[in-house]
């Protein structure tokens, strides 16, 4: 018997393996990442949501206790102190379900990785 999980083949089926008030949060940050970057495409990367703009935009995922959201953008020392409280291991953020999802702060990232992944993707073509 295989303890392999199967990659959900969108981020519907991803989210419906989740109790309601967890997918209300899931289709929340979806929602605020599609208003933030509506030219990105859905994907499943990682077997988590994954938004594609010029690249991987973003990803996210749900656990137990909290939403990991990866990977922040990085921005002056103001923006860096704003996601600091919701520093993780590795690199991503942590949003403790226990306490309101940053709604405004997720777009703020959305946002800055777009604007990332269009100045990497300019470079790339420059170099060619």
């Amino acid at each position: 018997m295989s303890t392999e999980r199967k990659a959900p083949k969108d981020i519907d089926e991803y989210m419906a393996g989740f109790p309601n008030e967890i997918r209300e949060i899931l289709q929340k940050i979806r929602m605020t990442i599609r208003k933030a970057a509506p030219d990105a495409e859905e994907a499943i990367r990682y077997q988590i949501p994954t938004f594609v703009r010029k690249g991987n935009l973003v990803h996210f995922a749900a656990f137990r206790k909290h939403i990991g959201f990866y990977p922040p953008a990085r921005g002056d020392e103001k923006f860096r102190k704003q996601i600091a409280v919701y520093a993780g291991a590795k690199g991503n953020l942590r949003f403790p379900l226990d306490k309101p999802i940053p709604y405004a702060l997720i777009s703020k990232i959305v946002k800055l990785r777009a604007k990332e992944n269009s100045a990497i993707a300019e470079a790339k073509g420059k170099r060619r």
